[in-house]
């Protein structure tokens, strides 16, 4: 979410091109509550033709302001701009130049009670009414885009549609913000993601301004990420070293720990029912923020809607809003993808997509899901996500770190490993600031060295073995204490002989490197109910089951399959104090060791199911 930070640039002679060929104007809007929203247009100088309108809602400002300053691009997608669209962006409710008042991820309203019951489908509505009357040459079809936050606004555009809204692409849409996306996974405080969009966005805006009237006085700096975290503590001091009492998001945030209406209220996928919109939602498979989000809502869209709505999917290999950046680029982290996957997007999918529905040009032959599978490196077009031609297979964890998918046989067999949360497991190898987006599929080999970490890999494959889908961790576990965490990873272990890149300028090894195809955290006290946390009883074996986002990975003839087990991933998540706590309310002396047993026998199967390609 947080790469949608503007740089606020006022006009510079990279906006040459717009300034030619598109005339801007600045509008507020009047919603039906009385409230105006800031609205920035360019509208197409060719005017001997009408136009559709393509809009992108946004919480990070339309800057740069003022009539005569201009976008160095308009669109997502550059060749969008040079095909003939009219181009709209709006401040939301509450932000930047927009009056009203801002809420975060604002609930939807399903059965609104007169002008003052207002949301963001409403805001969309009241929007799109007055382009149409009143925008010269548009030809009444409008679409939204948006990545990351702007996603959320595409979303929830969907809900009860304007009849002029033809086309949605909700891309890398925030969506749960307490199950998979942002800020917490399965319950899990997504630490350095919370903490950076707190000081750099969560700060309230008191009136209507423009970013450079806008001043933070939330301070910090560190090199590295490991040490802060840790030395800063539990959760409650984060409030007293840098927030007090003037962000209100982190204060309702600390205030909610359990997945009570507060979050589920965010929770836009109930009300994506009855839609009309074509949608594409698009995402990243190594999407550090929203990979939980662009696949839960094609999902959402896909069980509530009927069959002829038009409803499709698009996985990359990319990172957060990687798709609209550059050519995409072989290259992510250490692995070559061997395309130039974002700009076959871009030309083959998304300006076909707005094309056929806002200006009727071309045929609709886009399949339901477009899906780029790694390790093959290959665009796959399937008939629905998952697709229809796979099954689900287990692969069960054995003694001496082996995994197959053989069910374990014999009684009481067992791993165990000491989870410190005062030495906790780091995301990633090596010294970061930040938290980095290639950890979504680095080198694993730094993990498995950690006695704290335990790992089963298969044999060698003998042939390639394609996941397209679902991944199920079953974990049947005991611990010592009362609360643990679970990481669970799904790895791609190399050969032995795996060539080197060339050139190789960081001077990786490839050969035995343990790829991060998948890994999900789950906080184990919501095992049984996110909204009601249940204690473990110490030494008792208990089942320990959640979803990691889905993948579309092929596993080539001659690798291993690796999964990793282990009880922390700091400070990409706050660290459990492993004793059953409000965690958000939690002191330093709370933390605590946890004995963690992973068992693997007759009794309890321990294992990883994968939906595999046929």
């Amino acid at each position: 979410m947080l790469w949608c930070t503007v740089t606020f640039a006022q006009s510079t002679p990279d906006t040459a091109y717009i300034r030619d060929h598109y005339t801007k104007m600045e509008k507020y809007i009047t919603m039906r509550d009385g409230k105006k929203l800031f609205t920035s247009i360019y509208l197409p100088k060719d005017q001997t033709k009408k136009y559709p309108i393509l809009m992108t809602r946004t919480p990070y400002t339309v800057s740069p302001y003022g009539a005569n300053n201009y976008r160095k691009s308009l669109g997502q997608n550059a060749l969008l701009e040079k095909d003939g669209f009219i181009f709209v962006y709006q401040d939301v409710r509450g932000k930047w130049m927009s009056e009203g008042d801002f809420i975060d991820v604002r609930p939807n309203i399903d059965n609104k009670k007169g002008k003052q019951q207002v949301d963001e489908s409403s805001d969309t509505y009241d929007t799109i009414d007055w382009l149409v009357k009143n925008l010269p040459n548009n030809n009444g079809k409008v679409g939204i885009e948006g990545i990351s936050y702007p996603g959320f606004y595409s979303t929830a555009s969907l809900p009860n549609a304007h009849p002029a809204l033809k086309a949605v692409s909700p891309q890398a849409p925030v969506t749960d913000w307490f199950i998979g996306d942002d800020f917490h996974h399965n319950g899990a405080l997504f630490v350095m993601d919370a903490f950076s969009f707190i000081t750099s966005f969560g700060v309230p805006r008191p009136v209507p301004i423009t970013p450079a009237q806008f001043k933070t006085a939330i301070k910090y700096k560190y090199t590295d990420n490991y040490k802060f975290y840790l030395k800063l503590g539990a959760l409650p001091n984060y409030k007293k070293y840098y927030f007090g009492d003037s962000v209100k998001f982190w204060n309702d945030m600390m205030a909610h720990s359990n997945y009570d209406s507060f979050w589920q209220d965010m929770n836009i996928r109930p009300h994506l029912k009855n839609i009309a919109p074509a949608t594409m939602t698009v995402g990243g498979f190594f999407d550090a923020e929203d990979c939980f989000g662009a696949l839960h809502v094609y999902e959402a869209l896909e069980k509530q809607n009927p069959q002829s709505h038009k409803n499709m999917l698009v996985m990359g290999p990319w990172y957060h809003g990687g798709w609209e950046r550059a050519d995409g680029g072989q290259f992510f982290g250490d692995q070559d993808f061997g395309s130039k996957a974002s700009l076959w997007f871009r030309e083959n999918v998304e300006l076909p997509f707005f094309k056929y529905y806002l200006k009727g040009e071309g045929e609709m032959d886009l399949p339901e899901a477009t899906i780029f599978l790694t390790g093959s490196n290959e665009w796959k077009k399937f008939s629905k996500w998952p697709p229809e031609n796979s099954t689900e297979k287990t692969l069960y964890f054995h003694a001496d770190g082996k995994l197959s998918f053989e069910a374990p046989t014999g009684t009481e067999s067992f791993d165990e490993y000491v989870s410190d949360p005062n030495n906790p497991v780091p995301y990633q190898d090596g010294v970061q600031r930040g938290r980095t987006r290639e950890y979504m599929l680095d080198d694993q080999r730094f993990a498995e060295r950690r006695p704290d970490v335990k790992g089963y890999q298969t044999d060698t494959l003998t042939s390639d073995m394609t996941l397209t889908g679902p991944v199920v961790a079953d974990l049947f576990s005991s611990i010592s204490t009362t609360d643990a965490d679970y990481v669970v990873k799904l790895i791609d272990v190399f050969p032995d002989n795996y060539p080197n890149p060339s050139p190789n300028p960081k001077n990786v090894t490839m050969a035995g490197y343990e790829m991060l195809v998948r890994g999900e955290i789950f906080r184990g006290k919501f095992r049984n109910s996110f909204e009601k946390p249940e204690p473990f009883t110490p030494g008792k074996v208990t089942e320990v089951k959640y979803n990691l986002p889905d993948v579309g990975h092929t596993f080539r003839k001659g690798h291993r399959i690796m999964i990793q087990v282990q009880s922390s991933w700091f400070p990409l998540a706050d660290r459990n104090p492993q004793k059953f706590v409000d965690i958000n309310q939690a002191k330093d002396s709370d933390f605590q060791k946890s004995t963690i047993r992973i068992y693997h026998d007759t009794q309890n199967k321990s294992s990883v199911k994968i939906t595999v390609l046929q």
